[in-house]
C-alpha cells in the first residue's frame, strides 16, 4: 500500500467518526461512569448512606475467602452448563432437525410452528416465567407431583425448590427451558446460508444424517456457535431474574449465584462496598471471557481463509 493510498484509507475512516460520538457518548454516560463508580465503591466500607470510608484493598481480601461467595461462583459454573452448554448443543441438534429433516419432510410451516413453541419462553417475562414454574413445582398442590401422583409415582413426587438437594438443578432445568428457543432461532438462520448441495453431495456418497450434521452442520455455522456461546455465558454469568423469582437463592444458599449474591450484600445487608467489590470482579471476569471468545473466533476467521 502505497503513502497516498494509505493517507485516503485513514480518511475515510476519520469520516465515520462522527456517526460514533453518539454512541460512544451513550456507552461512556450508561456503563463507563457507572462502572468506574461501582469501582471505587468497591475499595470503601458504606452502607448506602453518608460517607464512604476508604479502606484499600479490604473488601477484596475479604472476598478471597468468602467461602459462600466461592460456593455462588460454583452454582455459577452449573449454571453456565444449564443456560451455555447445554443450550448450545440443544438448539444446534434441533435446528439441524427442523432444517434437515423436519423442514424437508414435512414443510417450511411445520418446521416453523415448532420453532416458535420452543423460542416462546424467550418471549416470556423470566418473572411471569418463573411464577409458573414455581406453581408446578409447588409440593403441596403443584402440577408436577399432581401428575406423578396421577401415574402412582407418590415416591417421587418432592418438594423440589424448598429442599437444598434438589432446588438447584430444579432452577437450572427451568433456565434450559427459558433458554434453549434463543440458540435455535440463531442457528436455524445460520443454516440458511448453508449451500444445500452440500448436503445433497453428503447424501450422495452415503452419509447418515449424523455424520451430515458432524462433518457439514457443524463446520459451516461455527461462528454462529461462537456468537451463541459468548451470548450465553455473559447472561449465565449474570443470572438474577431466575433466582429471585424461584427461591432467593435459597433453601439455605443451594442456588445462590454472585449475581444475588451482590444484590443481598447491596440491599439486605447494606454492604454497599462489599457488592460494589462482588459486581467488580465478575465484570471483569465477563470482559476477560468476551475477549477469549472473540480471539478464539478471530483466530478460527483467520484459518479458514
Amino acid at each position: 500500500m502505497t503513502t497516498k493510498t494509505r493517507k485516503a484509507a485513514d480518511r475515510e475512516r476519520l469520516g465515520y467518526l462522527p456517526y460514533l460520538i453518539p454512541g460512544l457518548l451513550l456507552f461512556t454516560a450508561v456503563i463507563g461512569v457507572p462502572f468506574l463508580m461501582n469501582v471505587a465503591t468497591s475499595f470503601t466500607e458504606w452502607d448506602g448512606v453518608g460517607t464512604p470510608e476508604w479502606t484499600g484493598l479490604a473488601n477484596y481480601t475479604q472476598l478471597a475467602g468468602d467461602a459462600e461467595f466461592w460456593a455462588s461462583f460454583r452454582h455459577n459454573a452449573l449454571v453456565i452448563v444449564a443456560m451455555a452448554i447445554a443450550p448450545t448443543v440443544l438448539g444446534l441438534i434441533l435446528a439441524a432437525l427442523l432444517t434437515d429433516l423436519i423442514d424437508r419432510h414435512f414443510g417450511s410451516r411445520v418446521a416453523s410452528v415448532l420453532r416458535a413453541c420452543v423460542y416462546l419462553p424467550q418471549v416470556l417475562p423470566v418473572v411471569i416465567a418463573g411464577v409458573v414454574w414455581s406453581w408446578l413445582l409447588n409440593p403441596e398442590n403443584g402440577a408436577v407431583n399432581a401428575v406423578l401422583a396421577a401415574a402412582g409415582l407418590d415416591s417421587l413426587a418432592y418438594d423440589w425448590l424448598g429442599d437444598p438437594a434438589t432446588a438447584l438443578a430444579s432452577v437450572l432445568v427451568v433456565m434450559l427451558w427459558i433458554q434453549i428457543g434463543f440458540p435455535l432461532v440463531i442457528f436455524m438462520s445460520g443454516l440458511q446460508r448453508v449451500d444445500p448441495s452440500l448436503y445433497e453431495a453428503a447424501e450422495i456418497d452415503g452419509a447418515s444424517w449424523a455424520r451430515r450434521f458432524w462433518h457439514v452442520t457443524v463446520p459451516q455455522i461455527r461462528p454462529e456457535i461462537f456468537v451463541v456461546l459468548l451470548w450465553t455465558t455473559i447472561a449465565a454469568l449474570k443470572v438474577f431474574a431466575p433466582i429471585y423469582v424461584l427461591t432467593k437463592g435459597g433453601p439455605g444458599g443451594a442456588t445462590n449465584v454472585p449475581a444475588y449474591y451482590s444484590f443481598q450484600n447491596f440491599f439486605d445487608k447494606t454492604d454497599v462496598g462489599y457488592g460494589s467489590a462482588i459486581t467488580t470482579v465478575m465484570t471483569l471476569i465477563i470482559v476477560a471471557l468476551t475477549v477469549v471468545f472473540l480471539r478464539m473466533q478471530g483466530r478460527q476467521a483467520e484459518g479458514e481463509r
